[in-house]
């Protein structure tokens, strides 16, 4: 490895704020920039040590020999292409939650081989800077999107970083990352922010409802915290596969329905007992 390697994060929130804290930690890069539009968290990554300096994006991609983008998606889909038109041999990361449209936007870019789409399948639902941790991705899985795409030499510094995260390495397309993702994280999360609304609004006439709430409602009910500016591009991005998965939720929400306005309670039973088989997946 070079002697000398700089890192940007353009983006310094819960991904790119705890991506930055590993880096440092294993000393793997030599200096960290970066690059946030919101002064906030300018201010806050450096009081936390997360990165040594706050430069524009101009000084980051001059500067560092990685970039990782680490922003929404919809900043991702209009800076991808961007920061490939003034890149030569720097390895540019986009960490973002949807591929298709991201990929699309730069699949003829002349700089293309230099870029690679990865995705951390680690999160909490906090956000900011203050919300980054050790260990955050740690024995998670790095998925990476059309890979055979970047160049050999960028992909194998992009290996590196993930490997400095400790993290498992999984390999899709575009199609099958954002078909994948919508029913293993996006429909959580729409599930969640509809719970919750659905509670606030019964709190709205019986002001004591909290009161009850205890591990399960809070457990099913966390990602509800989660950033909208992050989580309504996400939605935007992967509308289509989003729409189907919530089609297959609905119906099964219809049937629970149904069996108890019938009180058909046998059925209900099968459709609870079907549903223990997700212990083959989740232990």
């Amino acid at each position: 490895m070079q002697k000398e390697l700089n890192v940007a994060v353009i983006g310094i929130g819960l991904i790119g704020g705890s991506i930055a804290m590993r880096l440092r930690e294993t000393e793997f890069a030599t200096r960290i920039f970066g690059v946030d539009k919101n002064e906030n968290n300018q201010k806050k990554a450096l009081q936390l040590g997360l990165v040594d300096e706050i430069v524009d994006l101009e000084t980051a991609i001059e500067k560092c020999k990685i970039i990782l983008l680490t922003v929404p998606v919809d900043a991702i889909m209009q800076l991808a292409p961007t920061i490939l038109d003034k890149v030569n041999e720097q390895v540019v990361i986009d960490m973002g939650s949807t591929k298709i449209n991201i990929l699309h936007s730069i699949e003829n870019h002349p700089n293309r081989g230099r870029y690679i789409a990865a995705h951390p399948m680690a999160g909490t639902e906090y956000s900011g800077p203050e919300a980054a941790i050790p260990n955050l991705f740690k024995g998670k899985v790095m998925v990476y999107v059309e890979a055979f795409k970047t160049d050999e030499d960028a992909f194998d510094l992009a290996d590196s970083v993930t490997e400095q995260l400790e993290m498992r390495s999984v390999f899709m397309t575009a199609e099958e990352h954002d078909m994948h993702t919508a029913y293993v994280s996006h429909i959580s999360h729409i599930t969640s922010f509809a719970l919750a609304l659905t509670v606030l609004e019964k709190e709205k006439s019986q002001g004591r409802i909290f009161e009850l709430a205890g591990s399960g409602f809070e457990s099913t009910v966390r990602l509800a915290k989660s950033s909208p500016d992050m989580w309504t591009p996400i939605l935007k991005q992967n509308r289509e596969n989003v729409l189907e998965v919530l089609e297959e939720h609905i119906k099964q929400l219809q049937d629970v329905y149904r069996n108890l306005k019938d009180e058909d309670y046998d059925s209900l039973h099968k459709l609870i007992k079907r549903s223990n088989k997700i212990k083959r997946i989740i232990r």
